[in-house]
């Protein structure tokens, strides 16, 4: 039996819908969810819907119990994941799972120094918990997701003619989260990823410059690239009314990418969905000319 957290969220469900594609049966999913009215369309495809929460531990431990193969896909909450990450393990553990697969996240820099230590520090940890925890393992590093990259672009880009961005010549690797809920699929589908570590990165990686470029390009129309201070950057958000978090989290992407940290290239992903992953170019062009 498969296990998919996080099933209503974004990664879940396509991980879910690659599942079904790849041609395991619904009957052999679980999905764990926290309101089961939320998961009206998994259970209308005839998957399995439980109830838990990463904040309650017996949910878990009651979730998991006969599960073979659990995709534990990281908490949203920054600030609760240490202690939800623990009870997830530990369930785990108590449960009997066999395989335990986890989204953790792509770093060059594991120390306080990275601009993505508050987003680092919970998955280095956790990572280090399922290795201590005897439970057969494989981790999935995942890299920016390609899908953010509009709002990091500015969704008036096309008007303002401008990407302003405190990233400086960095570059980033970034990847649709579906490819990587595919690729996820994949390790649950087969065998084989045991102990394993895949870092999901692009094949290319590229700047900010190179995107402005690529949406001159697809789009007609001339887009320039401003890498002002993290200081001017954070003013000019605050000034839109963005909120605070969301603003500290943007910051510190586009300075982890200007040190080099966002730029890592593998080709694990390629190699689990049996093709290239999306380009950059494709993406844009998806997006600002709908036609090509």
């Amino acid at each position: 039996m498969i296990l998919v957290t996080g099933a209503t969220g974004q990664f879940g469900k396509a991980a879910i819908n690659a599942l079904l594609e790849k041609g395991i049966k619904a009957h052999q999913i679980l999905a764990l969810v926290r309101n089961e009215q939320s998961a009206e369309d998994l259970k209308n495809m005839g998957v399995g819907i439980v109830m838990g929460d990463y904040d309650q531990y017996t949910s878990l431990v009651s979730a998991f119990k006969g599960v073979d193969k659990l995709l534990f896909v990281s908490g949203s909450d920054i600030i609760k994941r240490h202690k939800q990450h623990q009870n997830v393990i530990h369930a785990a553990q108590e449960a009997g799972v066999k395989h335990l697969i986890y989204t953790s996240f792509q770093r060059k820099n594991e120390t306080e120094t990275s601009p993505l230590w508050i987003v680092a520090q919970s998955h280095i940890q956790t990572e280090q918990w399922i290795k201590e925890s005897n439970i057969s393992y494989t981790i999935l590093r995942n890299n920016l997701y390609m899908d953010f990259l509009p709002g990091f672009i500015g969704e008036k880009v096309l008007q303002t003619g401008v990407i302003y961005v405190p990233a400086e010549n960095g570059k980033v690797s970034a990847v649709l989260r579906s490819e990587m809920a595919e690729a996820a699929a994949t390790i649950l589908a087969t065998t084989g990823h045991e102990g394993k570590e895949y870092n999901f990165t692009n094949t290319e990686a590229v700047s900010y410059q190179e995107i402005a470029q690529l949406i001159t390009e697809v789009s007609g129309k001339v887009i320039n690239y401003i890498s002002p201070s993290v200081e001017e950057y954070m003013k000019t958000l605050s000034d839109y009314g963005v909120p605070a978090d969301v603003i500290g989290i943007f910051s510190s992407f586009a300075l982890a990418q200007a040190k080099g940290e966002l730029d890592r290239v593998s080709t694990d992903l390629e190699v689990l969905l049996g093709r290239k992953p999306s380009s950059v170019k494709d993406f844009l062009s998806s997006l600002y000319n709908p036609i090509v």
